[in-house]
């Protein structure tokens, strides 16, 4: 079994230093430079903020769950929230990227996913209705960067 730390945060602003903290621990032990934690951790934050912002909006706060895991090989970290769904065709279990689209094609507060996809080297965001978002991000451990 590959080693992982999983959490549950409330989808509050003020949470996200917890989830900051505990990836810079888990990707140090794991091997990534401090240049490539600095980026999974932007990433990260991007994905909790759009829970925290769209999944929940103004209604009672929700909770947000992370998975992070280490195969020897790369750190995928699952951010998940049962709140409203993400903006899709409005098709259920749909997936998005940002991908499709330049970067004058997005919207304002829309630069998230197209953020993370530059930071990470795999970006999936699945979305159903009734059940919320899951957004899965891979960052590959190079072996030629300094380590923290």
């Amino acid at each position: 079994m590959n080693p992982f730390v999983s959490i549950t945060i409330p989808a509050e602003a003020e949470y996200l230093d917890i989830v900051r903290l505990t990836l810079y621990s888990f990707a140090t032990k794991a091997g990534f430079s401090f240049e490539e934690i600095e980026d999974m951790k932007v990433a990260v934050s991007e994905a909790c903020n759009n829970a925290i912002l769209h999944a929940y909006g103004d209604a009672e706060a929700g909770m947000i769950d992370l998975r992070l895991e280490n195969d020897g090989e790369q750190l995928t970290i699952s951010v998940q929230d049962y709140g409203q769904s993400f903006v899709n065709t409005g098709e259920s279990g749909s997936s998005v990227s940002g991908k499709e689209k330049e970067i004058s094609e997005l919207s304002v507060g829309g630069l998230g996913i197209f953020l993370m996809e530059a930071l990470m080297d795999e970006v999936h965001v699945h979305s159903e209705n009734g059940k919320g978002t899951r957004i899965v991000l891979s960052k590959r451990l190079s072996r030629n960067e300094e380590r923290v």
